[in-house]
């Protein structure tokens, strides 16, 4: 089984044919509100991207809160829709659930802004509730769009009770001193990696950024690049693999995509470079849709 504890999003979609300047105006295209957040992104990528699930075999849980609003239901429901076991995603009374509201550019680039909501307060008293679940889990996988106090004490929960660790240490933050050391897999983008590294993401080479990452305690780093692919620093060596060239709509959750392909490959018995390939296979697709959730592909797609 594989866990993901993290924050569910409404994200509410605004294509424009260009990023606004400050105090203008400007005159959109189409919108549409699609689920989404970081932790929600990554289950429904692991769920669409392991092999076993269709034969009932490999297993995806979600570990979060979401408000009593409208959509509260519809998160839930679409959770469940993918086939990811949702007892342990609570509903809080007089709440409202995440939202992020997401600019999409002619060129496929997007601006987000995130309004937490339930995902605020989302606590260790859930993941302590949740622990019979983790136990259940081959690999536990986590963000930083929760409270940090509640990633931390699920990171040492999963960590104490011998499971694989994936930390996608997103939107950037800093971590507690000695969190990495308990991390199995660190997945990082350039801005991530450097700002863990304390260095500054101008110019800054993936290499080093891995190499810092790991005397912090990490001993697998893999950072993805975009367009440039995917650097890995891990327990068996480094690693370099380069991206598929497409043509890109829209690159929201296309690092989630990334990981979730990644996991489900390790899940499914994959090696490590198989995995991460799978990965980038889901990510390079995804960018050609549009959305967060509705760009992730199912894993006969991608063959």
């Amino acid at each position: 089984m594989i866990v993901v504890i993290g924050s569910i999003n409404m994200d509410l979609v605004l294509r424009v044919p260009r990023m606004p300047l400050p105090g203008e105006t400007l005159t959109g295209g189409a919108f549409r509100t699609i689920p989404g957040g970081k932790g929600a992104n990554q289950a429904v990528a692991c769920a669409r991207l392991s092999g076993k699930v269709a034969a009932g075999g490999q297993q995806v849980a979600m570990v979060a809160c979401v408000g009593d609003d409208a959509f509260g239901t519809t998160l839930r429901s679409a959770l469940v829709g993918d086939g990811i076991i949702d007892s342990h995603v609570t509903t809080l009374p007089g709440v409202a659930s995440g939202i992020a509201s997401i600019l999409v550019d002619d060129k496929g680039q997007n601006s987000i802004v995130i309004a937490g909501g339930a995902n605020d307060l989302l606590s260790p008293a859930h993941i302590d509730a949740a622990q019979g679940l983790i136990e259940q889990a081959d690999i536990v996988v986590l963000q930083l769009e929760t409270p940090m106090a509640t990633v931390v004490h699920a990171i040492k929960l999963a960590r104490s009770l011998g499971k694989t660790v994936v930390l996608n240490p997103a939107p950037a933050a800093s971590l507690p001193e000695g969190v990495l050391e308990l991390v199995d897999y660190l997945i990082p983008n350039e801005i991530e990696a450097a700002m863990l590294a304390g260095v500054s993401p101008q110019g800054a080479d993936a290499k080093a950024l891995a190499a810092a990452l790991q005397k912090l305690g990490s001993d697998n780093v893999i950072i993805t690049l975009g367009s440039k692919g995917v650097y890995a620093a891990l327990y068996g060596g480094e690693f370099t693999f380069p991206a598929e060239v497409v043509q890109a709509v829209d690159t929201t959750a296309a690092g989630d995509t990334f990981i979730g392909g990644f996991v489900a490959g390790l899940a499914s018995g994959m090696d490590e470079a198989e995995a991460i390939q799978q990965g980038q296979r889901a990510a390079a697709w995804s960018v050609t849709k549009p959305g967060a959730q509705t760009s992730i592909p199912h894993l006969h797609e991608l063959f």
